[in-house]
């Protein structure tokens, strides 16, 4: 991913909504973490597609494919840094409905499920 300005405002999602929806119906629901798979085989929430941002090359051109870009699709990371940058590149790419996790799985550990470890 390169270090492109990307100027639109991203919506958030807290991790409390986050759990509320995965506990919902999350038919419609697509759900990205592009931690690193060492990050991943730490901590993780089942359900969600793997896309390091490090490997933003091999996967970028599947995206339009692998993704309806007017489903809602939240994007997780450690902390929410990463996954506001891929919201921003989504955007860019058409998506319609991206929502950036706050806090990333750190803070779904920390307010939602301490059984996650945090790292």
């Amino acid at each position: 991913m390169s270090a492109q300005s990307y100027p639109q405002q991203i919506s958030q999602i807290s991790v409390e909504e986050l759990k509320k929806r995965l506990c919902d119906a999350r038919e419609g629901l697509q759900l990205v973490d592009v931690r690193e798979p060492s990050e991943v085989a730490i901590a993780s929430i089942e359900g969600f597609e793997i896309l390091p941002l490090s490997d933003f090359t091999e996967w970028s051109d599947e995206i339009p494919s692998r993704f309806d870009p007017h489903a809602e699709t939240l994007v997780m990371c450690h902390h929410g840094i990463r996954s506001a940058q891929m919201c921003q590149w989504l955007q860019s790419q058409g998506f319609t409905n991206v929502k950036n996790i706050a806090g990333g799985i750190d803070a779904y550990s920390l307010l939602v499920d301490s059984t996650i470890p945090r790292y």
